[in-house]
């Protein structure tokens, strides 16, 4: 099988080195990493830093890449993922446990998360992350370097940005546009269109500042 190669050895890239594993995506699994320099990290060897991924992957030491960045630092996540376009293969994990219409379209560097739903002709753009449970309806679209958190929902007709966080059980009604690099806190609920990028609480949910 495919070795795998994650950028970034900290939680979320160790709970995405699980995922490809234990779903059997992929046979092994390396890091890179610029802050953790243990050889090892949960079994899995980290064998550089970022700056020398090229050259791992000429000396065919993994086949595809995945970012293992999080929402906390989501322009970083963008680009390393605009780097290596081009030049690297990026893999996918889509979980088995998952159902995705044969419509939906899931494009490369994407995680989707166990039990998550995705309907009739859903596209989710690149590099995004779709956590535990999100259910996603038809029409919908995912932009680029997005990060959903669990038990998101999602209905028929939304097109979301790229570069947004969607908190923790929150939810976007139908027919609606969210503008780029936008966050929706926990439990928030979209009613209607966001045109301006920030932070979004409440239900349903109000501005409170500009920067994510």
């Amino acid at each position: 099988m495919k070795t795998l190669a994650i950028i970034g050895a900290g939680h979320l890239g160790q709970q995405i080195a699980h995922l490809a594993l234990n779903d059997k995506h992929y046979g092994k699994i390396v890091f890179f990493d610029d802050i953790i320099l243990d050889d090892v990290v949960n079994g899995h060897p980290v064998i550089g830093k970022t700056s020398d991924v090229i050259q791992a992957f000429s000396s065919q030491l993994f086949d595809e890449l995945i970012i293992g960045i999080g929402y906390k630092h989501l322009q970083v996540r963008k680009s390393f993922f605009e780097k290596f376009k081009g030049q690297i293969p990026f893999g996918k994990i889509v979980h088995s446990s998952s159902y995705l219409d044969c419509t939906t379209i899931v494009k490369p560097g994407c995680i989707i998360y166990p039990k998550c739903i995705l309907d009739a002709n859903v596209t989710i753009e690149s590099n995004t992350i779709l956590n535990l449970a999100t259910t996603i309806s038809h029409d919908s679209v995912i932009g680029e370097n997005c990060f959903l958190s669990p038990r998101v929902a999602i209905a028929g007709f939304v097109n979301v940005g790229d570069m947004c966080i969607l908190g923790i059980n929150s939810t976007v009604i139908d027919n609606l546009s969210i503008t780029s690099q936008t966050q929706i806190g926990g439990a928030g609920l979209v009613i209607k269109n966001i045109e301006r990028a920030g932070l979004y609480v409440g239900n349903p949910v109000r501005f409170i500042r500009e920067k994510i």
